[in-house]
């Protein structure tokens, strides 16, 4: 049984296997090519078994030399980048920034609640994680996540090491084709009676909001699609097959993005966003940066 293994003759190695000769590994250890031989053999003799086999006068990997050589690839690959990060001045190493954002927040939101923290003078390494509000505020009880943006207020005994940044609250507008918008502005909302309407699945709370107020307004709509993709309604909403809501604050961007038109906006529903995180005052400069921004309404 294998009691240890010597991580030089592992490198001597993986040098070996991935330059392909003997020889061309030595010079580039530095090393004469009877010492790097020695060396191997006292790897293979520790492992009982064989790492090459000679072909033609040429070292080709055995089966568990295959296995061994990605094993070791792995480790000597991110310990180069390890050396290259630790030798890189502190104050320029990449951010790590881990975000948990709800599924229900528009993409553009998203990106907009984000930007703040990618503007940093020192760069930012961002990895992002969509899902359901509850799924990702455990996530970020567990340590897994360093901020979660959601449109939907944590409940109040959530945790004591917890806190809530509101971002601020935007007003809902209505979009269609252009043509279509065009003869719906006039006599709006009451124009909107009868017309297809594309609703979003995901339940967020102002889409919640938005069909109590049709039916205040006694508005009936038909419904042509439920879709859980805020980027595939817009999609569906440019081609043409109906009415879709999304918040006043990314309304230029979608209409130039999806070449649609404005109908009207409805400012008595509001979409309210948040930062939660694990600390009140975030030590972490890109989180930092997230909580303490405000919405542009």
């Amino acid at each position: 049984m294998l009691q240890s293994l010597n991580f030089k003759h592992l490198y001597y190695f993986w040098v070996i296997a991935r330059e392909g000769s003997l020889a061309r590994a030595a010079q580039l250890l530095n090393l004469a090519p009877q010492t790097l031989s020695s060396q191997l053999t006292a790897l293979e003799s520790s492992l009982d078994s064989l790492l090459f086999r000679r072909e033609n006068r040429r070292l080709v990997l055995t089966d568990l030399g295959q296995m061994v050589y990605r094993y070791a690839d792995d480790m000597f690959r991110i310990a180069d980048e390890l050396k290259t990060v630790l030798d890189t001045r502190p104050d320029e190493r990449a951010l790590g920034l881990t975000v948990g954002v709800a599924a229900s927040i528009h993409k553009l939101i998203a990106y907009q609640l984000l930007e703040p923290a990618l503007t940093l003078t020192r760069p930012v390494r961002l990895s992002c994680r969509s899902g359901r509000p509850s799924q990702l505020l455990q996530d970020l009880k567990a340590g897994q996540l360093d901020v979660v943006l959601t449109d939907r207020e944590p409940d109040a005994g959530m945790d004591d090491h917890c806190y809530v940044h509101p971002l601020g609250q935007t007003s809902i507008t209505l979009f269609a084709t252009p043509d279509l918008a065009a003869t719906l502005q006039t006599g709006f909302p009451h124009s909107l009676q009868g017309q297809a309407f594309l609703a979003n699945a995901v339940k967020a709370p102002y889409v919640r909001q938005l069909m109590q107020w049709f039916d205040e307004q006694g508005i009936r709509l038909d419904i042509r699609a439920e879709i859980d993709d805020s980027a595939l309604i817009k999609v569906f909403g440019h081609q043409g097959y109906g009415v879709f809501a999304a918040p006043t604050v990314i309304a230029d961007e979608v209409c130039r993005q999806y070449q649609v038109a404005a109908v009207g906006e409805v400012a008595e529903v509001r979409d309210q966003l948040y930062a939660v995180s694990r600390s009140r005052r975030n030590s972490h400069p890109a989180v930092a940066a997230i909580c303490g921004q405000s919405l542009a309404s």
